[in-house]
């Protein structure tokens, strides 16, 4: 799923501008936030519809384990993490290899573009939001899951946005350790205080704080079965 993710999501920069100018919205400044939102919405719902989810982010399913939520075990996770860092550094030399050269220059993961420490700063600021957000709108938003589908593309795009000018961001240690990888820059010291350490201690943080307001509920006591006599 990693894998599959960072190569369709190195597109959509390429998959934007092909629509803004077969629709002639050249001039317009909403519409590429627009376009983007509406990708990231059918291509998670796609990913929903197949793989009956959507887990490509370290960061989440350990937020998810820590805000109490069953599913991962500390032993899925120790396989899990390591996984999805293996299929985003596939994903993002598969894309470089096989594309076309003149569209290379428009496949890049997150870089930091600010000191190390203001950027450790924003990616754990970042990382807490949409933490934060997706657990909120997984666990406590709306039904349909398209509604919550919707929602969690325009979190994303939003803090993309908001981050685009410190980290990239990445709020996803996997993918920016795949883009790392394909330039070597994936055993620095600055990549891991930046990209991981920092995305999980604010992740952890907003799924610790979400416990806290949205405590689980606790388990059912198991009946004890009668000896017969």
């Amino acid at each position: 799923m990693t894998f599959s993710w960072v190569v369709l999501s190195a597109t959509f920069g390429l998959q934007t501008g092909a629509i803004v100018s077969a629709a002639g919205f050249q001039g317009i400044t909403w519409a590429p936030l627009a376009i983007t939102t509406f990708l990231i919405f059918v291509y998670v719902s796609i990913f929903t519809v197949i793989f009956g989810g959507a887990s490509f982010n370290p960061t989440g399913s350990a937020a998810f384990y820590a805000a109490g939520i069953p599913g991962d075990t500390l032993l899925s996770l120790a396989i899990r993490l390591p996984a999805q860092a293996a299929g985003a550094a596939g994903g993002a030399l598969a894309i470089m290899e096989y594309a076309p050269e003149k569209y290379k220059h428009m496949f890049s993961g997150p870089s930091l573009q600010v000191d190390v420490h203001t950027g450790a700063i924003a990616e754990a600021v970042l990382s807490f939001g949409i933490t934060f957000a997706v657990l909120l709108i997984i666990l406590k938003g709306p039904r349909r899951l398209l509604a919550k589908t919707f929602l969690l593309s325009l979190a994303t795009i939003t803090f993309v946005v908001a981050g685009s000018k410190y980290t990239g961001p990445a709020m996803n240690p996997a993918i920016a350790f795949g883009w790392a990888y394909l330039n070597s820059a994936h055993n620095t010291w600055d990549h891991f205080y930046v990209y991981w350490i920092s995305s999980f201690v604010g992740a952890l943080s907003a799924a610790l704080l979400f416990r806290s307001i949205f405590p689980p509920p606790p388990p059912r006591p198991q009946k004890k079965k009668q000896k017969k006599a």
